[in-house]
């Protein structure tokens, strides 16, 4: 199993109770996946740097997990089938100082979400 960090952005249109609708349906996805979910930054809404879909705010999120190589494929064609997510970045850690970043990033979000 690796490390995986997805950034993505849900449209600012949508009501709080859509837009959670949405984050838990990414998560569902992870389940069905085998992928073991570490932390969740809700980070809100945020200006976008440039317009993407005529958007120019998002409610980003950030998901840090475990998972096989082999589901990313499933979680990203998911992002991408999505209308609600107008932008999403999934990124691996496997060398030994990005796992301890990783590892840092996971306990500021824990601890974040705590609060």
């Amino acid at each position: 199993m690796n490390f995986y960090e997805t950034l993505f952005v849900v449209k600012p249109t949508l009501t709080e109770e859509e837009i959670t609708a949405q984050i838990n349906r990414i998560k569902d996805v992870l389940t069905k996946e085998n992928a073991e979910l570490i932390a969740e930054d809700v980070m809100g809404m945020r200006k976008l740097a440039y317009p993407v879909d005529k958007h120019l705010r998002g409610y980003y999120t950030v998901l840090y997990y475990k998972a096989e190589g082999a589901s990313i494929a499933e979680i990203e064609r998911n992002l991408k089938i999505n209308e609600s997510i107008i932008k999403f970045l999934s990124v691996k850690y496997s060398k030994k100082k990005e796992i301890a970043h990783f590892e840092k990033m996971t306990e500021a979000a824990k601890k974040k979400e705590s609060k």
